[in-house]
Order: C-alpha cells, then sequence, then structure tokens
C-alpha cells in the first residue's frame, strides 16, 4: 500500500482508512505528510453510485472522518501538554519546523478560535498546531470548543465536496488524478502566499546600499534648495 496514494488508503481499509490517516495527520507529527483534503475528497467520490473499482458507504466515511479528526486533534494538544514544546524544538524536519513557525503565527495573529479552525485547511500547520497549541497552553475548553468546530466543518465538508461532484457529473473518476493534483495545489496556496509575504517583508526590512542612501540625501537636499 502506497501511504501518500488516497486511493490505496480507501482501496485497502476503506472507511478505517479514512480514520486512520485522520488520527495520524491531525495528531501525531508523523503523520504530516499523509493525504488528508484529497483522502476526503476521494472517499467522498467513492460514495457515489458510478462504476468504480471502490465503493463506500458514505455515513460510514462520514463518521470515519469527523472521528479521525477530532480524536486525532485532542491527542494532539494532550501531547503538547505533556512534552510538545521539546518534541518540537528537537525536530530535525524542516517541514515540521516551518509548520511550527506558522503555527504559532497563526495563533498570534487571528488568536485561538480563528486559529484552529484555519490550521485545518492548511496542510502541516493542521498537524503541528495542536501540540503547538497544547505546549502554549491554551485553555483545554477554549481548544476543544473550536477544533470540533473546524474539524467538523473540514472533514464533513470535504467529503460532502466530493460526494457532490461525484453524484453531479459522470464518470467523474476518470478525471481523479487532475482533481487530487488541483486539491493538492489549493490547498498549498496558503503556505506559498505566507513564504510570498515573507520574502517581500524581508526585503523591505532589508537596510539600503550606500550609494542609494546617498542619491536620497542628495534628491532631498535638491529639493530643499529649489524651494
Amino acid at each position: 500500500m502506497n501511504p501518500l496514494d488516497s486511493t490505496s488508503w480507501l482501496s485497502s481499509l476503506g472507511a478505517l482508512g479514512v480514520f486512520l490517516v485522520l488520527f495520524a495527520e491531525t495528531g501525531l507529527l508523523i503523520g504530516f505528510f499523509l493525504p488528508g483534503d484529497s483522502l476526503l475528497f476521494t472517499a467522498g467520490l467513492l460514495c457515489t453510485a458510478g462504476a468504480h473499482a471502490v465503493h463506500l458507504s458514505l455515513p460510514a466515511v462520514l463518521v470515519a472522518a469527523a472521528a479521525g479528526a477530532l480524536l486525532g486533534a485532542q491527542t494532539g494538544f494532550w501531547l503538547g501538554q505533556r512534552g510538545g514544546r521539546v518534541l518540537l524544538a528537537r525536530t530535525k524536519n524542516r517541514h515540521l519546523r516551518d509548520g511550527v513557525l506558522r503555527a504559532e503565527e497563526i495563533l498570534e495573529r487571528y488568536g485561538y478560535g480563528k486559529a484552529i479552525v484555519l490550521a485545518r485547511f492548511i496542510p502541516v500547520v493542521r498537524t503541528v498546531l495542536n501540540p503547538v497549541a497544547g505546549a502554549l497552553e491554551v485553555p483545554a475548553r477554549i481548544f476543544t470548543l473550536w477544533q470540533v468546530a473546524g474539524g467538523l466543518v473540514w472533514s464533513i465538508g470535504v467529503t460532502l465536496a466530493g460526494y457532490g461532484l461525484g453524484s453531479s457529473i459522470p464518470s467523474i473518476d476518470k478525471y481523479l488524478l487532475p482533481i487530487i493534483a488541483l486539491i493538492v495545489v489549493v490547498s498549498l496556496s496558503p503556505l506559498a502566499v505566507e513564504l510570498l509575504r515573507r520574502r517581500r517583508n524581508s526585503r523591505a526590512d532589508r537596510p539600503q546600499p550606500p550609494a542609494a542612501t546617498a542619491s536620497a540625501a542628495q534628491a532631498r537636499r535638491a529639493a530643499s534648495e529649489d524651494c
């Protein structure tokens, strides 16, 4: 079984595969590479009545998706409370380190509620934000409330989106690979936008070269003389 392939998980384990992937991706740091978004969409697609190689039960998939997303996030938060700061500081994986920084920025920028909900839709960040929240001592009641809200919207919403598209377009499974590729691109777009923003800010914060500074000073001097 290919752990990076959504169809492989679903054909081998069905709804149980949905639960395992979402639990690992949202609760265990080792699951950051797993295909959460594409798995949910593909699972919803395979619940339609088309001639698919694999056919899944929509109620079973929805229950498995919600359970994996909610239990995984709560497990990640608990691990963060028990020593997540040390664990996150020791990680050598570049993607996880970047995810930790992004998670901390989101928490600081948007506050607990919005950050916990938004993180569900950003790969890697949804893996690390839960232990980061635990390590930063976010109140358990607030974390649980918002992770349940965000987890249900994400897991059920993406699954139903796949189901709705599969129900309305015949033989949509023929275009499954391009659709999954599009989902991956869309899910990674917030990270790309953030990287561009950081690069622009870093360029703006750089000190001007001496020649540029001298030219600016001369221009100001000439303007004052003209006045």
